[in-house]
């Protein structure tokens, strides 16, 4: 099957060449394009895409939405399936998309996300452990009872999806999403009976060093994401919060990370704050 890789780009200058270059060397894939839309940036991204003789798109800074950008270019693609990336993911292995792409082709799944991980020592290590494991797992209809939000959860930070199906589902029904957008399009897919896989042998590291006030910003957009989208607020949590927390504790501990252990409950008061704001208030 042929693959149309989508990324948006916003003051991307010290990611574009690295990233270029790890999309490039994929091997055992067929690559059809890769579609960067680059807004509006401050710094010199769009003299570096230039010089590296790479195409792109262009926007406007009040033109892009996580949704709607990815959304525009993926019901212009012409391949078979769609990848969507980001920026500031680095991808090391050869065989990244090969692995997020092969079960696609062989009709085991509709959609993949990749492993994340992350190479820093913050509170964000034990989160990525968590959530992103090394063992590889399928999504569908049948695992809501058991896993409740969890069987939504998605991330096209590095995923992939048969572009028919995108378009037959209409992507994200044109909604200008400011965060969430995977998991809004992982409850399509999973309630139309569609199966999502998480594969854990296609990684990517994808880190951040998130402020307090950064956080809050990030969970205070997600409860307004609840809020808006509230039919998803019925579907219970299944102890995914608290036993996140737990672990991040313990492993924090079992490292000795004095810096993580520091910021644990300011970290998790502003995520539960930030959240239950969003929801109040957005």
């Amino acid at each position: 099957m042929t693959i149309d890789i989508i990324c948006p780009l916003y003051n991307a200058e010290n990611e574009i060449e690295k990233l270029n270059k790890s999309l490039l060397m994929q091997e055992d894939v067929n690559i059809n394009e890769i579609k960067y839309i680059l807004t509006e940036s401050k710094d010199n991204s769009e003299k570096k895409l230039k010089d590296l003789d790479i195409n792109y798109t262009k926007i406007k800074k009040e033109e892009f939405s996580h949704s709607l950008t990815r959304e525009k270019i993926a019901f212009q693609c012409k391949a078979d399936i769609i990848v969507f990336i980001t920026q500031d993911v680095i991808i090391e292995d050869k065989k990244w998309l090969y692995y997020l792409t092969k079960d696609i082709e062989a009709g085991n799944c509709t959609a993949t996300f990749s492993r994340q991980l992350c190479n820093n020592n913050t509170i964000e290590k034990y989160t990525r452990e968590k959530n992103y494991p090394d063992k590889s797992y399928i999504n569908s209809k049948d695992d809501i009872e058991e896993k409740g939000l969890k069987a939504f959860f998605f991330s096209d930070a590095s995923s992939a999806i048969l572009k028919d199906t995108f378009v037959k589902l209409n992507g994200y029904d044109g909604k200008n999403l400011k965060i969430s957008e995977d998991m809004y399009i992982a409850y399509k897919l999973i309630m139309n009976g569609y199966k999502i896989k998480y594969c854990a042998d296609s990684k990517v590291i994808h880190s951040h060093k998130f402020t307090l006030k950064q956080l809050y910003k990030r969970y205070y957009d997600t409860g307004i994401f609840f809020k808006q989208n509230s039919y998803l607020n019925k579907y219970k949590v299944n102890k995914a919060g608290g036993g996140l927390a737990i672990y991040i504790l313990k492993r924090a501990l079992q490292d000795k990370n004095i810096k993580a252990l520091i910021r644990f409950l300011p970290d998790m008061a502003v995520r539960f704050i930030g959240m239950k704001m969003g929801k109040i208030f957005g």
